[in-house]
């Protein structure tokens, strides 16, 4: 359990050197891999959905599904020129939210949970948009939510491994690494 959870920590960890949007990816699938706090938030949403599962197993599609919807609608807004406030504000609370709901086994209703994640979702979508080069701006969000799935899967799936080697006190674990990785974005921008 300890070497799962340790390696498990250096792997969410190693992301923290990329930080925000360096350079700004050029493609979409890039992007959500360009900045930790993306990539920990997305990574965030599937471990906190692997909680969720363990009382309601729908939970494990239904909460990135809903991560995805909401952040194809940020996207939307974002290239309608519409504006959102406080979007790297959002964006890196989601990290430290997701992160304490893990470490602090919070079992939302699935329906709140996802309301809670398709916020944070709609403005990490917002942010992609924003960010994104050039005019395929279709082939740049089916990027983007392609990585997200891919992201959320691996989220889920280290969840899942984490509660069967160490049960609750593993995913906890996580979480509190979430949270320590926001931290680090927090405190290197």
């Amino acid at each position: 359990m300890t070497r799962a959870i340790s390696l498990t920590l250096v792997a969410l960890l190693a992301a923290t050197p990329a930080l925000a949007h360096p350079g700004h990816a050029t493609s979409g699938f890039l992007h959500p891999l360009s900045g930790a706090d993306h990539l920990l938030a997305m990574i965030g949403v599937g471990l906190w959905a692997s909680l969720l599962a363990v009382r309601k197993p729908k939970a494990a599609v239904l909460v990135p599904a809903a991560f995805l919807v909401m952040m194809a609608a940020g996207a939307a807004a974002g290239f309608a020129g519409i504006k959102l406030p406080l979007v790297e504000a959002v964006i890196l609370a989601s990290v430290l939210a997701i992160g304490l709901l893990i470490m602090a086994a919070v079992r939302l209703p699935a329906a709140a949970a996802m309301a809670l994640v398709g916020l944070f979702a709609l403005y990490h979508g917002y942010a992609h948009a924003i960010e994104a080069p050039g005019n395929d701006t279709g082939g740049y969000i089916l990027g983007f939510l392609l990585a997200t799935t891919l992201l959320q899967a691996a989220g889920l799936s280290l969840g899942l491994l984490a509660r069967r080697v160490g049960g609750d006190l593993g995913l906890r674990a996580l979480g509190g690494a979430l949270m320590a990785g926001g931290a680090l974005v927090l405190i290197t921008n």
